[in-house]
């Protein structure tokens, strides 16, 4: 399929920009650094057309639903929003450094899609329960909170290692953002996915009582989404009511990225109505 072509050669793009980056970080090489943006959104082209080209192809087989309902397809997605996102904060901050440990998790989300045996490409029909509306709207409102998450995880990592490097102003951690910018960027990504994760968990049980009759049933994946809410929940109120700055607040923002990526992989070992297998896919 045309769609895959485009969407593997994105993995290594990806991959090209995250090596860039690094290179420009630990070499000071603002050049390279620059190039890395341009392939960064070159990355995104390839991605926004894998995907569109993948819907095209899904209607010409007869069966046409948006590319949203698989775990091949949805970490295509999240590779999107992820890369989507970075390049926003590193326009707003003017500041690349932060790709060094944005642009490899979009490398590494496309490469498990593309490149594992264990996750097919094809495009399949889908059953029953996933032809609703309510499930584009919870699918791209829950994976652009998982986006905001794995930057803001990014930028937790630099704000530990700067930390505990603050006098090396010279060196590889010097060429960070300020401790503060760090934090409270962590502060406003955290923000940011709570509310759209907030609304992919409103849209889910909307969808759901559409499709099984009730708004919450306490499936696996369900009750690993309100965990997950409730670790960034923690953290926007230990932020706001507790004063919490700093390490503290980097910490919770590593443990709920543990917490989605348990939400997104772990739960589909478990038997469940948002399993994967039990999706037929």
């Amino acid at each position: 399929m045309t769609s895959s072509i485009f969407l593997s050669a994105t993995t290594f793009i990806y991959g090209l920009a995250g090596f860039l980056y690094c290179f420009a970080w630990v070499f000071k090489k603002p050049g390279a650094g620059r190039v890395a943006t341009w392939v960064t959104l070159g990355g995104l082209a390839g991605n926004t057309a894998g995907f569109i080209l993948r819907w095209m192809e899904s209607y010409r087989m007869g069966f046409g639903h948006a590319p949203l309902s698989n775990l091949y397809e949805s970490l295509i997605f999240f590779a999107w929003t992820i890369a989507l996102i970075y390049l926003f904060i590193e326009r707003r901050y003017q500041n690349r450094v932060i790709g060094a440990f944005s642009a490899p998790l979009a490398f590494l989300t496309m490469a498990y899609a593309s490149l594992s045996p264990n996750i097919s490409d094809r495009i399949q029909p889908l059953i029953p329960a996933l032809k609703s509306n309510w499930l584009i709207a919870h699918v791209i409102t829950c994976f652009i909170g998982y986006g905001a998450f794995a930057v803001a995880f990014g930028v937790s990592i630099m704000y530990l290692l700067k930390s505990r490097r603050s006098e090396d102003e010279g060196g590889l951690f010097g060429r960070f953002p300020s401790a503060s910018v760090l934090d409270e960027l962590t502060h406003q990504l955290g923000m940011f996915g709570f509310l759209f994760l907030s609304a992919g968990i409103i849209t889910g049980a909307v969808w759901a009582n559409s499709a099984w009759g009730r708004y919450w049933g306490w499936d696996p994946k369900e009750t690993w989404s309100l965990i997950t809410w409730f670790i960034y929940a923690t953290l926007l109120h230990a932020r706001m009511m507790r004063g919490w700055r700093g390490r503290r607040i980097a910490w919770l923002s590593i443990v709920g990225f543990g917490a989605v990526l348990f939400t997104y992989f772990g739960v589909n070992l478990l038997p469940g109505l948002h399993s994967y297998q039990s999706m037929g896919q």
